[in-house]
């Protein structure tokens, strides 16, 4: 992609997380930046504050003659007035999958895939990079802390660091040098329909790989790899016999200390600010990647160590002596076990109670029976109603459906506009908010709240 051809560009859902980070890219080169998004957030406030041009009413008039180019989301619906006037054939359009990959092309691209971790361990993988003498551009689907953003420019480096998104098949329009896949559990099934269809889009993502390329991938995923002449293919574990492994793993004064087994030697000294087992398995992705790509064992060490994480994963809000307060941006079932294991590890004893709003009527209905079984795990649940995204309701589907599969005695459903004065009630011990709608609009005035009555 050469953005030096383009003087206007728009984004149909410029507020989304991989559609704003293109926004910035694009801003950043000097293209004239526009969109809509359907609500103000805190990200659509700091893209125009960047200079990009926003509105949240369906305003077709607003599209710029002069653009030369749209970008949508498949998250937007069909019958918005501003998507049909796109798609007239007045304008060149394109997904933002096929944006990405057109500006990746260009560069020696170092892409992460998986149902889990991705925005985790591409994050870190981009910090490490960016620290390090090699540098990189990244292109992330969280907001990395380190940075309070979700691009990173470094366009004189010849790396970029690309989160690679199995959701309608995206990741397949990339085609980077290296890639990690962490894992490739049953997800979005209102796409690939079963389980062995989205395990051969990943199979079809490893052939994407360009010959003489990297392949590193979790050990024993059941995956099928195809890969181009020269790609060489590593596996990384917690423990084990992988190429990639944590050593010596150990907890000193409530932190994790261990090594880093490579190829090539061991990385000793790894103490990470983030919590919880699954981040050490985050940690060894992304150390595999970046020392492949040049990264020296300090630059890895550093960077691990250094790394202060992204927003709304395993995101301590308030710690206090009457309070501890999570945010997560967990939205399936293998995702919630891992979170609630994680502060059960971190906090024994505690009493957690979890609020929950699900994502999507059809994951739902399709993972029914494991989000009951992982919000068993706590000793309080709180369920919002169903976050459509983009789906119309599903008859029978619904958060009571959900409810009743839930193991627990201390369980109720609670309207989103009812969830502080419930807290105020219930006065948690350790709070949870889980989800990946808009539940993230309820964090900062919920630590508002406890940081309150803190104060009292």
């Amino acid at each position: 992609m050469k953005t030096e051809a383009l003087h206007t560009v728009y984004f149909l859902g410029i507020g989304g997380i991989g559609m704003s980070a293109l926004a910035r890219y694009l801003n950043a080169a000097g293209v004239k930046v526009h969109g809509y998004d359907k609500t103000p957030t805190s990200l659509t406030t700091a893209l125009e504050k960047e200079g990009m041009k926003i509105h949240y009413d369906d305003r077709p008039d607003l599209i710029p003659d002069d653009t030369d180019l749209i970008v949508y989301t498949p998250a937007i619906p069909a019958d918005l007035e501003e998507f049909r006037k796109a798609s007239s054939g007045s304008f060149r359009m394109i997904k933002r999958s096929a944006l990405l990959g057109e500006i990746t092309d260009s560069k020696h691209t170092l892409a992460v895939a998986g149902t889990h971790g991705k925005t985790t361990v591409s994050s870190l993988l981009a910090h490490i990079m960016y620290s390090s003498a090699q540098g990189c551009t990244a292109f992330l689907g969280g907001i990395a802390k380190n940075y309070n953003s979700n691009l990173l420019l470094m366009p004189e480096s010849k790396f970029m660091v690309a989160e690679a998104d199995e959701f309608d098949r995206s990741f397949l329009k990339l085609n980077p040098q290296a890639a990690v896949i962490t894992s490739v559990d049953a997800d979005h099934l209102d796409i690939y329909k079963t389980h062995d269809n989205l395990k051969a889009s990943f199979t079809n993502f490893s052939e994407k790989i360009r010959e003489n390329g990297q392949m590193v991938i979790k050990m024993g995923l059941d995956l099928n790899l195809k890969t181009k002449p020269g790609v060489k293919i590593y596996r990384y574990s917690m423990s084990g016999e992988a190429d990639f492994a944590a050593l010596n793993l150990r907890m000193i004064d409530g932190q994790y200390h261990y090594d880093i087994k490579t190829p090539g030697g061991i990385i000793t000294g790894i103490k990470p600010a983030l919590p919880g087992l699954f981040n050490i398995e985050n940690s060894i992705a992304a150390a595999a990647l970046s020392w492949l790509n040049g990264a020296t064992e300090e630059e890895i060490r550093k960077g691990i160590n250094s790394f202060t994480g992204v927003k709304r994963r395993f995101d301590h809000q308030v710690v206090n002596k009457n309070v501890i307060y999570i945010d997560d941006y967990a939205h399936h079932p293998e995702e919630l076990k891992a979170c609630i294991k994680s502060v059960r590890d971190l906090y024994p004893g505690r009493h957690i109670t979890g609020i929950f709003q699900p994502h999507l009527y059809t994951r739902t209905r399709d993972f029914s029976d494991g989000f009951a079984e992982s919000l068993s795990m706590l000793d309080r649940v709180i369920l919002l109603d169903i976050y459509p995204a983009r789906e119309l309701p599903i008859e029978g589907v619904n958060s009571a459906m959900l409810l009743n599969k839930i193991t627990l005695n201390d369980k109720q459903l609670c309207p989103k506009t009812g969830v502080l004065e419930l807290i105020g009630k219930l006065k948690p011990d350790l709070l949870l908010t889980l989800g990946a709608g808009d539940i993230d609009q309820l964090v900062e005035p919920i630590t508002a709240l406890l940081n309150r009555n803190e104060e009292k």
